[in-house]
């Protein structure tokens, strides 16, 4: 089949010149003549050239004028045209182009010399379209990708956040719900223009989102007091309310891990004034009717309202009339005067209104930004863990680079989306959240109870993923961190924990985790003993070759352990692992 040949268009006052142009050209190109400008817009509603020629020199309206009114016409922008001319003076050249002409050629001129011309600037509008369609089409993919990714993004915070909620024993979703009427009641704000210039600077699907985070700082209160089914005593309660100061300390470490300050800004301000009172007998800063950041003043609000319908350990619900009446009696003491104000307006609205909205997502935030955050939180609550899975993505980088170049494992290995895999297997180990800090804190060697309990952070890590898994569309991006937190911890000769997986059952992301977070392990000082020797740990690895570990994935790490020793000398002291 033949390829459709290119139109060009002759436009040109001179018959003469259109019959000797439509001759000149006719054996390579499909060829259309116009004797003016006019018949050239009436001849462009029938068809579209690949470019026009032109003559400047044109009674009614000149090459000049009808190149203007092309450029101002969406279907004929981007069309090129050359024009062909008797006037050789610069002045007249540099017009032309200045207008937009793709070229300009004096006659008499060389057919040759045109046709060249015109096949060149035919290649750059074809090279030009195709750019264009690979843009549109790239620019659709990284959208579709980024929505993806943040929609996986808020499926690990929300997880997490409710992992929390889990610990302190909350019935419902309190962290669901108080995002949900964090939107109402910002939403009635603006609507009575109350605050309304700063809500407008605010970006309020971070705000949202990052409200998440405001009870964070619990995960490091202890059990005892946490879940306390009676009244707390006076120590106690003064141990509880330094949540609030705890959740500072956890955001702002997270903040000195990543650049996405704005949404962490918010967290941190949440977490740290959310209980503060207008009277300033609130803490942790006893802050003063306006000196409590506005978003503060917002969560206080919501937050006691949320907490009050709801049943706790140590109290039943609240009716709605009972909570209303409450922070009624407490606007200007407890409550800021104004918001209390507009959420009595609409109290009805809180109370029918229960179905949470759609989540808010912003379209700027990273995965890898959100995965920090948690191995963040996991490090306040058991150890410096950020640390260790910064060394762990070192360690795995080498690794998979040396797969790479091996037969037995370059296939499936090629197959994978490698940062993928690299942020997920920071999740390896997210189930320690659910292990008490006493025992992973623990300096000596753990009892066998303890050891036990320690072993069920694979089985509760798996439920984390799976948990986020059903919050998303795709929840084929967490295959890799399911996989490594599910099987980090199997050994090769089948002895191994949670599920007693032998050999190739093990899936090869768990059988590279386990290598790798042994060698991690062995080399880094541990509250129990002092790190071994790069040469030690080769030896462990090598000992354990059929046994613990993969044999030929052993193999592969002999050939490249010089390169984990490197890698390992580039670890300063204060990066050790502690917990």
């Amino acid at each position: 089949m033949e390829h459709a040949r290119d139109l060009i268009i002759v436009v040109d006052d001179d018959i003469t010149n259109l019959t000797v142009a439509r001759h000149s050209l006719a054996e390579l190109y499909d060829v259309f003549v116009a004797p003016s400008g006019e018949k050239l817009f009436t001849l462009l509603k029938k068809v579209t050239p690949s470019i026009i020629l032109l003559d400047v020199e044109m009674p009614e309206m000149n090459g000049y004028q009808v190149l203007e009114a092309l450029k101002e016409r969406e279907k004929t922008a981007h069309i090129p045209v050359i024009f062909l001319t008797a006037k050789i003076d610069p002045e007249s050249e540099i017009k032309g182009l200045s207008l937009g002409a793709a070229d300009y050629m004096t006659k008499p001129f060389s057919r040759d010399l045109l046709i060249k011309r015109i096949d060149l600037h035919i290649l750059f509008e074809k090279q030009r379209k195709e750019l264009l369609k690979y843009n549109l089409s790239l620019e659709s993919e990284v959208d579709k990708k980024a929505k993806t990714v943040i929609e996986l993004q808020n499926a690990i915070l929300r997880t997490v956040a409710e992992l929390v909620e889990c610990r302190d024993d909350v019935t419902g979703s309190h962290i669901e719900r108080t995002q949900h009427y964090l939107r109402m009641l910002v939403d009635y704000l603006i609507e009575h223009d109350v605050y309304a210039d700063e809500l407008s600077s605010w970006d309020i699907d971070l705000l949202i989102m990052s409200s998440q985070l405001h009870d964070v700082g619990k995960i490091s209160i202890k059990d005892g007091i946490l879940l306390k089914p009676g009244k707390l005593t006076y120590e106690e309660f003064e141990e509880m309310k330094k949540h609030t100061t705890y959740g500072v300390e956890i955001i702002r470490k997270i903040e000195r891990n990543t650049s996405e300050s704005e949404f962490l800004q918010y967290a941190e301000i949440l977490a740290g004034s959310h209980h503060e009172k207008w009277s300033g007998k609130g803490y942790p800063y006893g802050l003063t009717e306006e000196k409590i950041p506005l978003q503060g003043r917002l969560m206080a609000v919501i937050d006691v309202y949320d907490a009050l319908t709801n049943a706790r350990p140590y109290k039943k619900a609240f009716t709605h009339k009972e909570a209303i009446k409450i922070i009624k009696d407490g606007l200007g003491t407890h409550f800021d005067p104004r918001i209390g104000e507009i959420f009595l307006t609409h109290e009805k609205d809180f109370e029918i209104n229960k179905t949470p909205r759609k989540e808010y997502k912003s379209p700027n935030k990273k995965l890898s930004m959100t995965v920090n955050a948690v191995t963040n939180i996991i490090g306040i609550h058991g150890g410096r863990e950020q640390d260790r899975v910064e060394r762990l993505k070192r360690l795995l980088e080498i690794f998979i680079g040396a797969m790479l170049k091996h037969d037995g494992y370059r296939d499936e290995v090629a197959s994978w989306d490698t940062e993928l895999f690299l942020i997920s297997a920071q999740l390896h180990d997210v189930g320690k959240i659910a292990v008490k800090d006493n025992i992973l804190s623990k300096a000596d060697k753990l009892t066998n109870d303890e050891y036990e309990i320690v072993k069920t952070h694979v089985d509760f890590g798996s439920e984390v993923i799976r948990r986020i898994k059903d919050n998303i569309a795709n929840g084929s991006l967490l295959h890799h961190a399911e996989a490594v937190a599910g099987s980090h911890h199997e050994r090769w000769d089948g002895t191994g924990y949670p599920h007693g997986l032998k050999e190739e059952e093990i899936p090869l992301q768990g059988r590279i985790m386990a290598i790798v977070d042994v060698y991690d392990a062995l080399t880094t000082d541990r509250p129990h003993r002092v790190r071994k020797t790069h040469k030690e740990a080769v030896e462990i690895i090598m000992y354990g070759r059929g046994t613990h570990f993969d044999p030929g994935l052993v193999d592969v790490f002999l050939e490249y352990e010089k390169e984990f020793e490197e890698s390992g000398a580039m670890i300063t002291p204060e990066e050790n692992y502690n917990g």
